[in-house]
């Protein structure tokens, strides 16, 4: 197994800042905008991105919740060890405000369409925008696109990309990894 990095710990801090101030563009000060961060990778650039958002660009009050796809997925019936689902934490009203889904890698969009899912349990939101910080672009079985990316990979064949935060891994990186 070898592994490339993509990213290290000062370009992920700069493209959560660009990734930031692309949603402080869209959204201003977010009243109507709630962050989702997808189950169980997505929270940890959504916490980030709530914090950088928060202590470096002075904006208050960003709902946060975290969203858990597991049962959703239409491949989950189709693994032989038992499933572990995380917990959802949305304890808002999702209903006619604009939702981003946050997640760290998108790869087939698969779980992007089982969120789509999941979120109609918890309201009908007024838009839905998809954040993430690598986006495989050759890998899609379904038409999902993100609206914010960090960085376009493309990685082939048996070549996975491993995003690793520091509240988890040690360390903020991202590598593409070869078996």
């Amino acid at each position: 197994m070898t592994q490339k990095v993509l990213l290290n710990s000062k370009e992920v801090n700069i493209i959560l800042h660009r990734l930031a101030c692309q949603l402080i563009e869209k959204h201003l000060d977010f009243k109507d905008t709630i962050l989702i961060g997808i189950q169980p990778r997505g929270t940890f650039l959504a916490e980030r991105l709530k914090e950088v958002l928060e202590k470096e660009y002075d904006t208050p009050k960003i709902k946060l919740g975290y969203l858990d796809i597991t049962f959703f997925r239409d491949d989950f019936r189709r693994t032989e060890k038992p499933l572990e689902a995380n917990k959802t934490n949305i304890n808002f009203i999702v209903e006619n405000k604009k939702v981003i889904f946050i997640d760290d890698v998108l790869y087939t969009g698969r779980s992007i369409r089982a969120a789509l899912t999941a979120i109609q349990s918890f309201g009908r939101p007024s838009g839905i925008e998809l954040l993430t910080l690598i986006d495989r672009r050759f890998s899609r079985d379904l038409p999902i696109q993100p609206d914010y990316r960090g960085r376009q990979v493309d990685a082939i064949n048996d070549e996975k990309v491993k995003v690793s935060w520091k509240e988890n891994d040690g360390e903020d990186a991202v590598y593409l990894v070869t078996n």
